[in-house]
């Protein structure tokens, strides 16, 4: 595996989990979520709602995609890289729907972040091997 590579799977990674642990922080707007949060020992991270609203939650799911984006061009996988942006554009959605129109987006943020999880476990199960664009 070459750096590159490492490099992009480490920040897909990154920007699921920050995406999640962002999302836990708000019990109000995300209530399944953030009540997951509360009861493994988050309900901390209540008290940075507006940040993580605001910025965190749109900045991983950005990592997250740009990682998706890089990976998706690099190794050719068309359909790998669609399932791996709609997860993160979901996420944005919601968190930009949330942040600037107060609208519930909870609708657009569990898709999301499911699908983000699971591209990102497909990842970790099966990495992606650069396909040619010509047959030998």
């Amino acid at each position: 595996m070459s750096t590159n590579d490492t490099l992009t799977r480490a920040a897909d990674t990154t920007g699921v989990v920050g995406a999640i642990l962002a999302s836990m922080s708000c019990a109000a707007c995300f209530p399944a979520i953030g009540s997951l949060g509360a009861a493994i020992g988050l309900g901390f991270l209540s008290q940075y709602e507006s940040v993580s609203i605001h910025y965190l939650l749109p900045l991983f799911a950005m990592v997250a995609l740009a990682a998706n984006v890089i990976a998706g061009v690099r190794h050719r996988i068309w359909p790998r890289m669609v399932l791996g942006l709609i997860g993160p554009l979901l996420v944005v959605a919601a968190a930009l729907l949330m942040a600037f129109h107060g609208i519930r987006a909870e609708w657009l943020l569990y898709p999301g972040l499911v699908l983000m999880a699971a591209v990102a476990i497909w990842d970790l199960v099966s990495p992606p091997r650069r396909r040619s664009a010509q047959p030998a």
